[in-house]
Order: structure tokens, then C-alpha cells, then sequence
């Protein structure tokens, strides 16, 4: 737990994430009322356009300065790291857009998405696949060997793929 992450930073280069998740929310298909949880709200661009549409929203995520961006905006959000979900059917929805690939152990956060479901509850996430940063991955593997180091003991990525 307690991802590094700078808001401002993030709101400059990578504004792109919220715009690109619209069609996110639109699968989603949000009902005013609903209880849904954003997992990995991140700065919580995304889970403030759920509260305008009348949805009753929770907002986790790893980092605390994105948290506290998330929150500055309205948005209840706690620190909580997403694959140790702490929730027991609260939720008819469970959303995550762009952040399921920082999370590289995919059972325990798939068990506890579960967890948080209502019977009959969705979960609609989106998140990059295999090959989705092959570059950096081959210069960062180059780059670590080169210093005696393992990627994989150090790569906080899942990028599955279709099949996984």
C-alpha cells in the first residue's frame, strides 16, 4: 500500500485517462441512487461525474495524495489498497478505469471486487493488456539487468493477456 503519486502531475500529463474513460461509464450505464465503488478512483475526475449523475459513490485508492485530490474535489474517498478490498456486499457496482494494472495480484483483487458486490451487483473495469508498455518494459528489464537487478521481483505492473 501507499502508492507515490503527484495529483498536479498526473491532472497535466495525464488528463487523457478521465476523457478515454467516458465510454467506461457509459458500459457502466449508472443509475441515480446506485452504491458503486471506483476502484482506484485515482484523483477522483471520473468518480465526480458518478455523485453529478446522482449515484451514490466510494472512491479507494492506493495513494494518499490521490485520495486527498479525489477528496478536494467532493468525492468520498478513502486509502485502501485494492487488493485487500474491505467490503461485504455494500455495492451494486464496482467501476475501474485505468488503475487495475497497478494491482499484480489479480485473485485477491478479483475476491474481494466480488466481495463488494451485491447479488446480482457489476463490475465494469478497464485497464491495459499485454504488450500495452512492451518499450518500457524491455529498457527497464535492460536497465535493471545491467545493474545485477530482476525486473520481475520489481515490476508493479499486470498487463494480461486476452486470455488471462
Amino acid at each position: 500500500m501507499g502508492q507515490a503519486w503527484d495529483p498536479q502531475a498526473y491532472a497535466r500529463h495525464a488528463r487523457f485517462v478521465p476523457e478515454l474513460g467516458a465510454p467506461v461509464l457509459a458500459l457502466l450505464d449508472p443509475k441515480p441512487g446506485e452504491r458503486i465503488l471506483d476502484l482506484g478512483c485515482g484523483d477522483g475526475v471520473l468518480t465526480r461525474r458518478l455523485l453529478d449523475m446522482g449515484c451514490d459513490v466510494l472512491g479507494v485508492d492506493a495513494s494518499p495524495s490521490m485520495v486527498a485530490a479525489a477528496q478536494s474535489r467532493g468525492v468520498p474517498a478513502v486509502l485502501m489498497d485494492g487488493h485487500t478490498l474491505a467490503f461485504d456486499q455494500e455495492f451494486d457496482a464496482v467501476f475501474s478505469n485505468a488503475a487495475l494494472h497497478w494491482m499484480n495480484r489479480p485473485d485477491q483483487v478479483i475476491a474481494g471486487v466480488w466481495r463488494a458486490l451485491k447479488p446480482g451487483g457489476r463490475f465494469v473495469g478497464e485497464f491495459g493488456g499485454r504488450g500495452n508498455v512492451g518499450t518500457v518494459v524491455a529498457a527497464l528489464r535492460a536497465e535493471l539487468a545491467a545493474r545485477g537487478l530482476s525486473f520481475d521481483d520489481l515490476n508493479p505492473w499486470y498487463f494480461p493477456t486476452a486470455e488471462e
